[in-house]
């Protein structure tokens, strides 16, 4: 039976199958904006000089962090639908999710029903630039 491992932060998802206890590093899917702070995601308006200030920003518009929310659900989605290609590929028949809790809960959200069924573990911890051999450690007991 094929397991898929998805170690994954609001940047990045790294995708494993695990035959046996051997993983493998299947894919890497990278979301760049994920890395970005929310000043860098919105601006105060269009054509603005950087000198001049602006009254209305995005920490007085009561929507701080609306931008960074909004860009890691759209990378949970994005992770969600390959999950789901690999589900009706017939390829993906286990699954375990390794993420800091927050991005774990909205990829647990973007599941659909059928690829939810299939997950066995999660683990609320950011492995996303640990290495295979740290990250073969701390999945080895979970089957």
């Amino acid at each position: 039976m094929t397991t898929y491992i998805v170690v994954a932060d609001a940047a990045r998802a790294r995708i494993f199958t695990r035959e046996a206890l051997t993983l493998t590093e299947q894919e890497s899917l990278v979301h760049a904006e994920g890395r970005l702070h929310e000043g860098d995601l919105v601006t105060d308006r269009p054509g603005a000089d950087v000198h001049e200030s602006n009254s209305t920003s995005a920490r007085s518009s009561g929507e701080e962090g609306a931008a960074s929310k909004h860009e890691n659900e759209l990378f949970a989605k994005q992770v969600a639908n390959h999950l789901y290609n690999a589900r009706v590929g017939n390829s993906l028949e286990k699954l375990i999710m390794v993420a800091p809790p927050k991005f774990l809960g909205l990829l647990r959200d973007k599941l659909d029903g059928p690829t939810q069924k299939l997950v066995i573990h999660t683990l609320s911890k950011d492995l996303s630039k640990a290495s295979l051999t740290d990250i073969q450690t701390a999945v080895s007991d979970l089957r």
